[in-house]
């Protein structure tokens, strides 16, 4: 398990080694996935990027009993998931603890990992690109990113307070491609959340 914190207590340790941008223990643990009501509202910026957009899914990740962030997706109306990487969305989190921007920047090029290697020149720019565009957060605030098929990524932040910043973008299609499927690919590390967000029933119990 990759771990580094500062904090003493270990479950706040342990949920900051598993925290935002859904990496795993092991899925079971941490996809504790359940359908949330919708926020008010997203962000300005989600607003002005799809004016027209629906929730497509909403999942809360936990991790030994904490509750780390809650996510949405949005997409325009009629998207499906078989739409994935060819219609624009917006994944929105919303998080429930405390996280350094650089341990962001740094769980999500190793959860990007998961589905194939990553050239080590894209990994160091990705890598470069996210230091420089994830803040350090608190519970209530939000990030958003717009997935733009054949463009590239761009993020917002929303304080608790509700007041919204752009962050940056990432003008590379294989970065959002990657990034997003964090979350959504099949090789997420938390599949109950990725079906959540999705709008999918939970999958059902093998038989015995």
């Amino acid at each position: 398990m990759w771990c580094k914190s500062r904090w003493s207590n270990r479950e706040r340790a342990c949920a900051l080694a598993c925290a935002l941008l859904t990496w795993a223990c092991t899925p079971a643990a941490l996809a504790s996935a359940q359908h949330e009501p919708s926020a008010p509202g997203a962000a300005a910026a989600v607003a002005d990027w799809l004016p027209e957009a629906r929730l497509v899914g909403a999942g809360t990740l936990r991790y030994l009993g904490l509750t780390v962030y809650h996510a949405r997706l949005l997409a325009p109306p009629g998207w499906q998931p078989d739409d994935l990487g060819r219609a624009p969305l917006v994944l929105e989190l919303t998080y429930q603890r405390r996280f350094r921007g650089a341990d962001i920047a740094q769980r999500s090029v190793l959860e990007m990992r998961r589905a194939e290697p990553l050239a080590p020149a894209d990994e160091a720019a990705w890598l470069d690109a996210m230091r420089g565009i994830f803040p350090d957060v608190a519970p209530g605030d939000r990030i958003a990113g717009l997935w733009l098929p054949g463009w590239g990524a761009r993020f917002v932040f929303t304080g608790a307070g509700g007041r919204s910043r752009m962050l940056g973008e990432v003008a590379d299609a294989r970065f959002a491609w990657r990034f997003f499927g964090i979350w959504l690919a099949p090789t997420t590390s938390a599949p109950e959340l990725r079906q959540a967000l999705l709008g999918q029933p939970p999958a059902q119990a093998a038989a015995r």
